[in-house]
């Protein structure tokens, strides 16, 4: 029997990326006339088969859940992981975790090899760099099967689909807003670019806690980090050559290289600055002093995931229509911030 032929195996053939031939196989105008006549070409000459990513499993369920995640060592993700697994035992399913390592391709290939008869849904949190390129092909197709899809904290507006999101914006505007009552008034950001969907969020919370309390927003203090793993060259940069009394970081590591700086600095937490960041890992436990977070209820995320798949698995809701289930956050009060303080800024 021949192996099935992938758009994997077209683009590294081709030396063309995915998404390449993925949109060159869709006829869309931002690929060349050449290049698609070649990638088509070629795809035909192969025997591809569009639409392939997903064998509908209605007669044969594997009671696998296929859960992908962006990467194994984020205490969010591997949270959400743990309540997805949780509520699949109580209902008799198993848990096959795969990583998109942020990268678009993996996120296909995963997808790829998931929905050929090795799971009965998925649960995904959309990999960075697919938000980037916005190439959901892989997301469409499974769903033109019938295969059923949860996306959680990261996900795609236009994927018609069942989610699960955190309530980032007003989890950000509670943050923010503390950071104000505490007496803070110059307050800095540590954010991602705008492409992912929940610092975009984030930062929209911050943004509406300071037009609320009559605070002017100034650009310099807004710090859109690209690349995470290399971020702290621009943290530093932004203590230098910035002054303000409060941080608000939208992750615990950006949070943790900050505080860094300031105590590099000879700048006491929390007297002279004050630090607040999303996530609630051991880090922020375990880090001197304690951070102060913004916490997503993870776990709880999971199991709504879960459930939210499970049940249209086992049929225990109509097929029409989709949800979207918002998960509220809680804050944290540790020794990064206090309840009374005195600003230098005014």
């Amino acid at each position: 029997m021949s192996k099935k032929v992938t758009i994997r195996d077209i683009a590294r053939e081709l030396d063309v990326s995915i998404s390449t031939v993925s949109k060159a196989l869709r006829n869309m105008k931002e690929i060349g006339p050449e290049t698609t006549q070649k990638i088509q070409a070629f795809a035909k000459l192969m025997n591809y088969k569009p639409n392939s990513i997903a064998i509908s499993l209605k007669n044969r369920k594997t009671k696998n859940i296929g859960v992908i995640i962006p990467e194994i060592v984020h205490h969010f993700f591997s949270t959400v992981v743990k309540g997805v697994e949780e509520l699949a035992e109580e209902r008799g399913y198993n848990v096959i975790v795969c990583l998109s390592d942020e990268s678009f391709s993996k996120e296909v290939v995963n997808m790829e090899l998931l929905a050929n008869g090795s799971i009965d849904g998925f649960i995904v949190a959309v990999a960075k760099e697919t938000m980037k390129v916005k190439d959901y092909h892989h997301f469409y197709e499974v769903i033109d099967q019938g295969m059923p899809l949860v996306m959680f904290d990261r996900v795609v507006e236009n994927v018609l689909c069942d989610k699960v999101v955190v309530d980032d914006l007003m989890g950000a505007y509670y943050a923010v807003n503390h950071l104000l009552e505490t007496g803070c008034r110059r307050i800095a950001i540590l954010t991602t670019v705008d492409y992912i969907n929940v610092g975009k969020m984030r930062t929209d919370g911050y943004l509406k806690a300071l037009a609320e309390n009559d605070i002017p927003v100034v650009e310099e203090l807004i710090l859109k980090i690209e690349d995470i793993d290399n971020c702290e060259e621009e943290i530093q940069k932004l203590f230098e050559n910035q002054t303000f009394d409060a941080v608000f970081s939208v992750n615990e590591l950006f949070a943790v290289l900050g505080m860094r700086n300031a105590i590099r600095q000879g700048r006491k937490i929390p007297e002279d600055i004050s630090f607040i960041a999303f996530t609630d890992s051991i880090l922020s436990k375990s880090v001197t002093p304690a951070l102060s977070t913004v916490t997503q209820h993870a776990v709880q995320i999971g199991r709504i995931a879960a459930q939210m798949l499970i049940n249209r698995l086992d049929d225990e809701i109509s097929s029409d229509g989709f949800s979207t289930q918002i998960v509220k956050t809680s804050i944290i009060e540790r020794e990064t911030t206090k309840s009374t303080k005195i600003s230098t800024f005014k």
